[in-house]
């Protein structure tokens, strides 16, 4: 059922306030201090639980690595087959109703408001489950304010921990989830001097290839990837985990997937440029 816009009279007072908050790839110390600070002080930190997914996830994981006080509540989310934001979006809308009236200054008349954080990893406002939960929390409540903090996000932890500078000069960055096809991802691999590829662990066998064929695996696209002087690969899964792994894509089995939170990070220089 679509989320319907509430009456007026079930709206929120005006200062309530819904944050996305960045809070990293994975990695707890890599997480803003603005960030820490707007958890800290939110009413209540949602944090995101996949069905099917035992607790604690990333995101989580992070926030009790940082807040003190034990506003933290879990919001189960369907991602798999039909999505459901609906029911989480009203979750969030109630728990900003409840905040509205019970900050300080929310009384009938006053006009300060609750603030909901929802803590997100990497960016919020990238390929993140935040921007279709906001938009739905905002049909249900439109006075609520919507705000964001940015986040550090895993290609930028990847590319520091294998050595990779992403652009230089006029070099061009292409970004995009593997979810929107290989042959975008062909595409992008053939127009733009950096390439990185989001949640593409399913189709990591024909990621490789592409890149081969490209001659950015380390070599001079052929089926080792050794040797040459084209471009380079690196790929990072689990990243700031137990289980972190990080190598040149090159290195990879070409005939298996990977885990769907991956990413591959490629070049058509080496990974420093002359």
């Amino acid at each position: 059922m679509d989320a319907q816009p509430a009456p007026a009279g079930d709206r929120v007072r005006t200062g309530s306030r819904l944050i996305g908050v960045g809070v990293g790839p994975g990695d707890p110390d890599l997480i803003t201090v603005k960030a820490v600070g707007v958890l800290e002080r939110a009413d209540v930190v949602f944090v995101p639980v996949s069905e099917g997914t035992p607790p604690p996830g990333r995101a989580e994981a992070t926030v009790r690595a940082h807040v003190t006080h034990d506003r933290i509540r879990r919001l189960p989310f369907r991602m798999t087959g039909d999505a459901d934001y609906d029911t989480p979006a009203g979750v969030v809308a109630q728990a900003l109703r409840t905040q509205s009236g019970s900050r300080p200054g929310g009384s009938p008349g006053g006009s300060r408001g609750g603030v909901v954080a929802f803590a997100t990893i990497g960016d919020p406002n990238v390929y993140s489950t935040f921007t279709t939960l906001a938009a739905r929390v905002r049909a249900l409540l439109p006075d609520v304010l919507v705000e964001t903090v940015p986040g550090i996000m895993a290609l930028q932890d990847l590319a520091a921990r294998s050595g990779t500078v992403l652009a230089v000069g006029t070099e061009t960055v292409a970004l995009l989830p593997l979810t929107a096809g290989v042959d975008a991802y062909r595409r992008a691999v053939a127009d733009h001097d950096t390439v990185i590829a989001y949640k593409g662990g399913r189709a990591l066998p024909q990621v490789l290839d592409i890149l081969a064929e490209a001659d950015r695996l380390g070599g001079t696209g052929d089926a080792t990837g050794t040797g040459g002087t084209g471009g380079t690969a690196v790929y990072g899964a689990s990243l700031g985990l137990a289980d972190c792994d990080v190598r040149q894509a090159g290195e990879l089995p070409r005939d298996q997937p990977g885990p769907y939170l991956s990413t591959v990070i490629s070049t058509r220089r080496r990974q420093w440029p002359t």
